[in-house]
């Protein structure tokens, strides 16, 4: 009972932080926060259980500076009925490395890889801003790309827009601990909690993120290219991209790609997008490797 107090009244300051961000500063029940003494997780954990090649291993070194451990939601902390496919959820916190380019999908697959539990991730980094720097985060989550029943899954990284760390919120949504970490899941991918039609509306997100793509660099080449004939061509190639996510569009909740009004000579406005290892405590070691046989 005492334990459960002291948790009861963790503050902010002494709960696990990645950064600035922790499980308070992200809108989670106290109850469902580690304690700063106990966030921090080595990175030799998550090396001897399966494979890992040398450049994965060398992104780890350079690109990750500490993994923690913020929050973890079982049923027990969070008043939620026992999930029939995820036994908890886990929220570990990444913080990178100026020599980080993006967030690090190889990482997140081989830490997530090796757990049944759902995992958020939160990736914060530090980055120019106004002649100063400001710390953004992102979240992430590894999630079996919806398929067809029966076929061994297979497993993608998806992950949201970065935004100023103070900003970045996540809520505890659902009835089971299932529909919480498919909530959180919604709230990453698609910036909602909601979980109806969940792989159906992550697939037209997918559809409408690829066609974004190809649109920015089709944008790029029209002007790049100086000949009229070969503007014309490339003008004339936008518009089925932009066709197709509108169709996607009309049964998302992801607006569609918006293209600009070009003529042959016209210019588009679209442009291109935007050391030593710390201990571990043992009983968060604990955590982490309980469950690893997968049912």
């Amino acid at each position: 009972m005492a334990g459960r107090e002291r948790r009861s009244m963790m503050t902010g300051a002494q709960a696990a932080h990645c950064g600035s961000v922790s499980a308070i500063s992200l809108g989670l029940p106290v109850s469902t926060a580690i304690p700063e003494a106990k966030g921090t997780l080595p990175k030799a954990l998550f090396v001897g259980k399966a494979p890992i090649s040398g450049k994965l291993k060398q992104r780890l070194v350079n690109e990750i500076e500490s993994i923690t451990m913020l929050a973890l939601a079982r049923s027990a902390n969070t008043g939620l009925a026992d999930g029939k496919l995820i036994p908890e959820v886990l929220v570990i916190g990444l913080k990178l490395t100026a020599k980080a380019t993006g967030i690090p999908n190889e990482v997140i697959d081989l830490i997530a890889g090796q757990r049944k539990s759902g995992i958020v991730f939160v990736c914060v980094r530090d980055v120019p801003f106004e002649g100063s720097t400001r710390e953004e985060c992102a979240f992430a989550v590894r999630r079996a790309i919806p398929g067809r029943a029966g076929h061994t899954p297979i497993y993608q990284v998806y992950a949201g827009d970065w935004q100023p760390a103070g900003e970045a919120q996540l809520e505890l949504a659902g009835s089971t601990i299932d529909e919480l970490w498919a909530s959180l899941c919604s709230q990453t991918i698609l910036g909602t909690p909601e979980v109806e039609n969940l792989d159906a509306r992550i697939i037209r997100h997918t559809e409408i993120a690829r066609l974004e793509s190809e649109v920015d660099k089709l944008t790029r080449d029209h002007q790049r290219v100086k000949n009229p004939a070969q503007r014309n061509e490339i003008y004339a190639k936008l518009h089925k991209p932009r066709r197709s996510s509108q169709n996607c569009a009309r049964h998302s909740d992801v607006k569609a790609i918006g293209l600009p009004l070009a003529g042959a000579g016209s210019r588009s406005e679209t442009e291109g997008g935007p050391g030593p290892w710390p201990r571990a405590t043992p009983k968060l070691i604990e955590i982490f490797v309980h469950h690893t046989a997968y049912s």
